[in-house]
């Protein structure tokens, strides 16, 4: 009964954790430009307000490719926190990413194109280091099966301090932070208006918005799975390492400016070639 309640968990209260995750990462964000910053449940006033609004949809299949889009990451964490296959966790992962690609294709509007083009790059960027990290799971733990990983003698983090220090850096891209947040941004203001999302409003964009506090719950549970073993306290230790982890991605998203996507394209393979490869190397070497 433990993985049922481990997926309903999820299913239930990723959105709810992913919206306080968002609203703090507003106030120390706004802490640390000099401002007050919104309330902690801004996020969920936000979520209020855009379902109260008319349902205006550029076209017939946008809401259902964002929908698409909240399943598969809804299915995808699933399948982590459920204790299965931590490789077609991530396959999953990157099936939703496409959708929400073809979400924001599927109308003319040049700013969305772009942020979708944008996002297939972004895509490119991360996606060797994700297939490192699952085989770096597999060498460290004999295993694929998140069950049998949280159940090994000591934390993968130990085989796999790279893919971790890699991880980091990909999980700013897939939260669409500076210096990053090539697809999409949060000001208006920029060159693409607000590039995958300038279509998107109301309930349509509600629904984006659930989608990414899944993400975040999802990509933190990938985290802890790095950290914990089979001794009770490295539950304990795994909540406060995603703790420090997200600070600092929001530390990271405050001091840096956006890059070009080249740099971002070459600076995160050269990451994912030293930090990702190197490790594995030695992973397969030692094994």
């Amino acid at each position: 009964m433990i993985p049922v309640i481990s997926v309903l968990a999820y299913l239930i209260f990723a959105p709810v954790l992913g919206g306080l995750l968002d609203g703090a990462d507003r106030i120390i964000s706004a802490r640390m430009q000099g401002r007050v910053g919104p309330p902690l449940l801004q996020p969920f006033y936000d979520l209020s307000k855009l379902f109260s609004k008319q349902m205006i949809a550029v076209n017939n299949v946008q809401l259902l490719l964002n929908l698409s889009y909240l399943v598969f990451l809804a299915v995808s964490g699933a399948i982590l926190f459920g204790g299965a296959d931590v490789l077609m966790c991530l396959f999953v992962l990157s099936t939703a990413d496409m959708f929400l690609i073809l979400a924001a294709s599927s109308d003319s509007s040049p700013f969305a194109v772009m942020g979708a083009n944008r996002e297939m790059i972004q895509m490119m960027t991360y996606e060797p280091l994700t297939l490192l990290i699952a085989v770096g799971f597999y060498l460290s733990t004999g295993s694929f099966v998140v069950k049998e990983i949280i159940h090994s003698s000591i934390s993968p983090v130990v085989m796999m301090p790279g893919m971790l220090l890699g991880f980091w850096v990909i999980t700013a891209i897939k939260l669409r932070k500076s210096p990053f947040d090539l697809s999409t941004s949060h000001h208006a203001h920029q060159e693409m208006v607000k590039g995958l999302t300038t279509e998107m409003s109301g309930p349509t964009l509600a629904v984006m918005n659930i989608a990414e506090y899944y993400e975040k719950i999802l990509l933190l549970g990938i985290v802890a799975l790095f950290i914990i073993n089979k001794h009770w306290w490295s539950w304990i230790l795994a909540v406060a390492v995603c703790l420090i982890f997200y600070f600092l991605e929001i530390l990271w998203d405050n001091v840096s400016a956006r890059v070009k996507w080249k740099t971002m394209l070459m600076g995160c393979w050269i990451v994912t070639l030293l930090a990702g490869g190197i490790n594995l190397l030695i992973l397969m070497l030692i094994k």
